[in-house]
């Protein structure tokens, strides 16, 4: 078995995150509105943006290949994951709960993670790694408040909270 580690990803590995995001957020397509996807998921651009904005890429690494990224944001009283994708081809293989557990590890505050409602699959994922749903009106307080996303994004997303969130 090639060796596999958790480490932080640099500019040199956007065009991985870009091919890894990409092919992992297919998974969306016809789930999500259809006013909210588009070809590619995410831009080049925009992934550079969100590492400007302070999240701070983590990937699972096989063999010298990235398999899987997920970002964390400091965002002051709480820690946001963002943009957790595992390609395809690799997914059910628990390295998405691995890359969860170490970013877990990185922070004492409460974490939040904010996802498509349709995306029932990660929903799961969240609440069987100890992650509850918050309360509609929870939701999208905390959406304004702590992400940078469309009105129409908001009204079709959910948070969910770690065992920290205690309000």
């Amino acid at each position: 078995m090639s060796a596999t580690t958790i480490r932080p990803c640099g500019l040199a590995d956007l065009p991985a995150l870009f091919s890894i995001v990409n092919d992992a957020a297919q998974a969306y397509k016809g789930v999500i509105p259809a006013n909210c996807w588009h070809e590619p998921y995410m831009p080049l651009d925009q992934l550079k943006r969100e590492i400007g904005e302070g999240v701070a890429f983590w990937g699972y690494e096989s063999g010298g290949t990235l398999l899987a990224m997920m970002g964390i944001q400091d965002r002051g009283e709480v820690s946001l994951i963002r943009h957790a994708y595992v390609q395809t081809a690799h997914r059910r293989k628990g390295i998405g709960e691995k890359l969860l557990k170490y970013l877990e590890g990185t922070t004492v505050k409460p974490i939040l993670i904010g996802t498509w409602s349709a995306a029932v699959w990660a929903i799961r994922f969240y609440e069987k790694n100890g992650y509850r749903l918050l309360s509609r009106p929870e939701i999208e307080r905390l959406l304004r408040k702590y992400w940078s996303i469309p009105e129409r994004q908001i009204e079709t997303s959910v948070v969910l909270a770690n065992a920290r969130w205690a309000r």
